[in-house]
């Protein structure tokens, strides 16, 4: 792929996509965002996308979960609703959400594969799924799944080595010919809604249309453990209430480097939970002329 057809990922896609708010609206005009993820081990991972997801606007947040982290979850995030991912409750849920962000700290155990599975086979045209993190892994030993799924928007946010896992291409030889050519074998002719934000020192961002786009945001304050995991609900918030489309997805992608950046400025790191917290003010002031 030329260079020559790379796109950058700035400010101006996030101003044309982060609006202000309608007068005439309520909670669920902005998205109902289902996160599922956070196993007895990793159970922060899943609390900060959900953080971020809130964060960044999702009108109603649910974090299917391990029981276990319910109260950390309550004292953290009193305003994101939470149910046991093992629970018959799961496919009630999935089928109500708008969005379905599926793999911060879920896990590889056989939990974590009947819930990615039922994820693959409950998913429909009118809804959008993320996958992050362990549900990647998983992916990589079954990619057959993606090749099934119904979802309208199918979001993939591999760092290097989940996207060399997934893809067989080692992180030297990850150009963007390779990278292109590796996402359109793993989905089927028929899926066209589908986008891989690679993550790196400047993310870029793929989809079958054959469209790349590179950030022009980030730093290195932001390698942290968790950064990850508010990428991705950060982009589950910004589908949910800006639409299923690829510019709500670069957006997020910017926005959230642009916080890191804007933090990095008096910080020597930047951690993802005060990311999340100054994703508000950094939406308003991209929704105003």
């Amino acid at each position: 792929m030329a260079a020559t057809n790379m796109k950058s990922i700035d400010e101006k896609i996030a101003r044309q996509v982060v609006r202000p708010r309608p007068a005439e609206s309520h909670k669920g005009t902005f998205g109902r965002v289902l996160l599922i993820g956070g196993n007895k081990q990793y159970g922060g991972a899943i609390i900060m996308a959900a953080e971020a997801a809130v964060s960044a606007g999702a009108g109603l947040t649910t974090v299917a979960t391990d029981p276990v982290n319910f109260t950390a979850l309550h004292a953290r995030l009193p305003e994101a609703a939470a149910i046991d991912y093992s629970a018959d409750s799961l496919k009630d849920q999935l089928a109500s959400a708008n969005v379905i962000l599926c793999g911060p700290g879920l896990g590889t155990d056989e939990l974590a594969w009947r819930i990615l599975d039922l994820v693959c086979r409950s998913a429909e045209p009118d809804q959008a799924v993320v996958f992050d993190a362990s549900a990647l892994d998983l992916l990589s030993q079954r990619p057959d799944l993606l090749k099934e799924m119904r979802a309208g928007e199918l979001v993939l946010t591999p760092h290097q080595m989940e996207w060399q896992r997934l893809s067989g291409i080692k992180i030297a030889d990850q150009g963007d010919r390779a990278n292109q050519e590796a996402l359109e074998r793993l989905f089927s002719a028929g899926m066209k809604n589908v986008i891989l934000v690679l993550k790196a020192h400047r993310t870029r961002v793929y989809d079958l249309t054959g469209e790349i786009y590179r950030n022009s945001a980030g730093n290195p304050g932001m390698a942290t453990g968790g950064m990850g995991d508010t990428l991705a609900g950060i982009t589950a918030a910004f589908i949910g209430q800006f639409g299923q489309r690829l510019s709500s997805v670069l957006a997020a992608v910017y926005c959230h480097s642009k916080a890191g950046d804007d933090l990095y400025e008096s910080s020597y790191l930047v951690r993802p939970t005060q990311l999340s917290a100054y994703m508000p003010r950094l939406m308003k002031r991209l929704s105003t002329c």
